[in-house]
């Protein structure tokens, strides 16, 4: 939902501040935006969503900012709260994953709550750059609003094509084999668009900063060895200690596979920008799932 009136700070060379909270919305704001504006994005490469922070320089830049966009439904724990200020202050705001039309997880403890990941969904992510192209263009003074129409298009139709060609790629895998295991709930968007079946996780919960149980470990080993589970897909940004400890108490055959989640890389680590990322995520997907 957009807040806010006006903003107020540009950069030296008068080019007007989009604020960005994560890394993943940044590259995205920052193919809409193009030359338009300086995009600002807070979130270094390789963090945690839920639990990085912000200097008080850059709660500033979030205060100052003519535009901030940000994911929502709970995901910047940290950060959320200096949004807020910002939205006090009229500064406008975009949260994204509210107006994409978000799904509520399903299971375990976070049943019911919001789900703030609709990025494995490319079909949601094209709704998300309209509505950033229509918020720049809206309240961002000085840029180029036909240019940011443009650039939001063509861009829209990249998403589009890797929409296409994730579901071409995961035709491959069969429907009795689309079943993931990953490290916390976070590919509920994903699971939605491509029939996949999520049949647990290692972290029964929706943020990274929760702790499975000896229980929850117990009842998720039960749960992959009734179903056959060949692969855990663990966060390649975060340790993957959890999972390989749930494949040690398998009795089942279980690979352990890195996916980009939640954070983008630096350049030429694999995942510098969301088409990268979900490139290499579809194909890790596929050779995990595929193949007995």
């Amino acid at each position: 939902m957009l807040a806010g009136l006006t903003g107020c700070f540009a950069t030296e060379d008068g080019r007007p501040t989009v604020v960005v909270t994560t890394n993943i919305l940044g590259d995205i704001t920052r193919e809409v935006v193009g030359d338009e504006a300086e995009v600002k994005v807070l979130m270094k490469p390789n963090a945690d969503p839920h639990s990085f922070g912000v200097s008080a320089a850059e709660a500033a830049q979030i205060e100052s900012a003519d535009l901030v966009v940000y994911n929502g439904l709970g995901l910047e724990e940290n950060v959320l709260r200096h949004v807020e200020a910002a939205k006090e202050a009229d500064v406008p705001t975009l949260g994204v994953a509210r107006e994409v039309h978000p799904l509520s997880y399903r299971t375990d403890k976070t049943a019911g709550q919001p789900d703030p990941h609709f990025w494995t969904d490319p079909s949601r992510v094209r709704t998300a750059v309209r509505l950033i192209g229509d918020a720049v263009a809206e309240h961002v003074d000085g840029v180029d609003k036909s240019a940011v129409k443009e650039q939001a298009t063509a861009y829209g139709k990249q998403i589009g094509q890797l929409d296409t060609w994730m579901e071409q790629r995961f035709e491959t895998i069969p429907k009795s084999r689309r079943k993931l295991v990953t490290n916390h709930h976070v590919f509920g968007y994903l699971a939605r668009r491509f029939d996949f079946q999520v049949v647990g996780t290692v972290i029964p919960s929706g943020t990274t900063l929760a702790s499975p149980s000896a229980a929850d470990m117990e009842a998720l080993t039960t749960t992959i060895e009734k179903a056959g589970v060949k692969a855990i897909f663990a966060d390649s940004s975060q340790p993957d200690r959890l999972a390989r400890a749930l494949k040690k108490e398998s009795d089942v055959e279980v690979a352990v596979i890195p996916l980009f989640s939640e954070s983008l890389t630096e350049k030429g680590k694999g995942a510098a920008t969301y088409l990268q990322m979900m490139r290499a995520n579809t194909k890790s997907i596929v050779r995990g799932l595929a193949k007995s």
